[in-house]
């Protein structure tokens, strides 16, 4: 676990303060600096104390044994670029994109000689973004993912494992194309969804006088949280991983097309038999220790009226 002394974090949003907020937390004897683009967002964290916060990527980077990229995937080359001259031998950078395939061919023919790259994904997040978004414990009992190409040194992989499991998550290695698929399905088209249903409300709403936002019940609240994530990041997402989103969407049409078309028929036996089915899913989250079984998603109960 002391492979690393110095930790730079580029992109100072949730998740780069939730890191270094979760070092601190694990009594880590590493150093933590960082930088981000806007002048305002570097003070922000200055302010917070997430670490050395430096003017320049390059300056952030400079002696750092880690380097983690926490920037929308987009944007990542342009980084990539200019940090690559300030890093030193034996590094190892990572990131922690929502998308591995475009970011690995955008990263690696950017690396210097003797630097190691080990992308990852934290599965974890909410739907504010900024500095003061993050804290120590979004990583607890959620996954994090490292897609290591092939000839990647087992030994980096293994310290920066070492390195997330220390900060509470659980950690598995697999194929950077596996995971875009499986990210598709769990993440990038559910979103998309919940974009899509939010937009035709907003549409309704202007023909309702607002009643959709006036009378949302819990599944429509639910889906204005996820559409409340960051734009830049789920843009560059659904950019970057278009084979598998469209491949997945793909498959969501014709679902939803059956369903249509059992509503039209009356058939009720094949939307109770699906709805079964699905319902099973909820419950192997919730025994997977990757949600609660909480009523009401968890929401604090209201106290009842007096009298």
């Amino acid at each position: 676990m002391m492979a690393y002394r110095r930790v730079a974090l580029i992109g100072l949003g949730l998740i780069a303060s939730s890191i270094s907020h979760a070092i601190r937390r694990a009594g880590l004897p590493v150093t933590v600096t960082g930088h981000a683009r806007t002048g305002a967002t570097r003070e922000e964290a200055r302010r917070l104390g997430l670490g050395e916060i430096h003017d320049t990527a390059a300056g952030a980077v400079r002696g750092a044994d880690l380097v983690i990229l926490c920037v929308p995937v987009g944007a990542m080359a342009g980084v990539m670029e200019e940090i690559a001259p300030a890093l030193e031998p034996g590094a190892t950078v990572s990131d922690v994109g929502s998308v591995k395939g475009s970011v690995i061919a955008a990263i690696r023919p950017l690396l210097p000689e003797g630097v190691h790259f080990v992308p990852g994904h934290p599965l974890a997040g909410t739907e504010h973004s900024g500095p003061a978004a993050g804290f120590a414990a979004l990583f607890d009992n959620r996954w994090c993912v490292l897609t290591p190409p092939a000839d990647t040194d087992p030994r980096a992989v293994a310290a920066l494992e070492a390195f997330w499991q220390a900060l509470g998550a659980n950690v598995e290695v697999m194929d950077a194309e596996h995971h875009d698929l499986v990210l598709a399905v769990t993440s990038h088209v559910p979103h998309l969804i919940a974009y899509t249903m939010v937009g035709v409300a907003d549409d309704l709403s202007r023909v309702t006088e607002s009643e959709v936002i006036k009378y949302s019940a819990a599944g429509f609240r639910d889906f204005t949280r996820i559409a409340a994530s960051d734009p830049t990041m789920w843009r560059d997402v659904f950019l970057n991983n278009k084979e598998a989103t469209l491949d997945i969407l793909g498959r969501f049409t014709e679902e939803l097309f059956a369903l249509q078309r059992a509503i039209r028929l009356g058939d009720g036996e094949h939307l109770r038999a699906y709805f079964t089915r699905t319902r099973a899913i909820r419950r192997g989250i919730i025994d997977a220790g990757q949600d609660t079984a909480a009523p009401d998603f968890g929401r604090a109960a209201q106290p009842a009226p007096a009298g």
